[in-house]
């Protein structure tokens, strides 16, 4: 599927709900609290593989402000323009990381959820899961149709095989039809173990496959 039909509006609206949400979160994480993540579920990090380069970014663009704002000191109007776009500039950047640590990916008794910070949330049945496995991966793959990669730092290091499609929607609106999940997870041998455990509990539990199925090991 693709994101043709998304009107401008409906991008705009987008784009505005997503500043938002990176906005509040980073009140979440000053406050140590984590967004999405209910009572019995177990969250799945996957930050700390960007952090470094976000904090080093952030101070960039803090010295990159202050010089800006030097610079153009003496006209009032540009200065001002330009301070409040650096200013939102630095914020936006542990915007983003905050967003990350905040929305981690969740396994829970009926579902997981991999999420690409304030960006993306895709929602995945547990019964359509057909193997998990630990995957490195450096770099993204080639874009063939299907297969959805939420890398971080430029690394996958999850992959999922599902039985039945799930729809993944982009930041713009665009959807797309995928059967194969790439994620990353700061822990990635136990989101696995993790994932395998709440399927094996489901199916157990008679809410996910048929008896006799399993999720295929690594």
């Amino acid at each position: 599927m693709s994101g043709a039909g998304v009107g401008f509006g409906e991008r705009v609206g987008r784009l505005a709900r997503h500043e938002g949400r990176w906005l509040v979160s980073l009140v979440w994480w000053v406050v140590r609290r984590r967004i999405g993540v209910p009572a019995g579920a177990r969250a799945l990090p996957y930050a700390g593989a960007q952090a470094a380069l976000m904090y080093g970014l952030t101070f960039v663009c803090g010295v990159e402000t202050v010089g800006a704002s030097l610079l153009v000191r003496d006209l009032p109007v540009v200065h001002a323009v330009t301070l409040v776009a650096d200013v939102y500039t630095v914020l936006m950047v542990p915007g983003n990381q905050a967003a990350a640590v905040t929305r981690p990916h969740v396994v829970g008794p009926d579902e997981l959820v991999v999420r690409d910070g304030a960006r993306m949330a895709v929602r995945i049945p547990l019964e359509r899961i057909a193997s998990v496995r630990y995957d490195l991966r450096f770099g993204l793959a080639a874009r063939d149709g299907g297969v959805l990669e939420l890398a971080v730092g430029g690394q996958t290091s999850v992959t999922l095989e599902l039985t039945e499609p799930v729809v993944a929607v982009r930041l713009l609106g665009r959807r797309e039809v995928v059967r194969t999940v790439r994620f990353h997870a700061d822990d990635a041998r136990g989101a696995v173990a993790a994932v395998r455990g709440a399927v094996a509990e489901a199916r157990t539990a008679g809410r996910a496959a048929e008896p006799g199925e399993s999720v295929a090991p690594a």
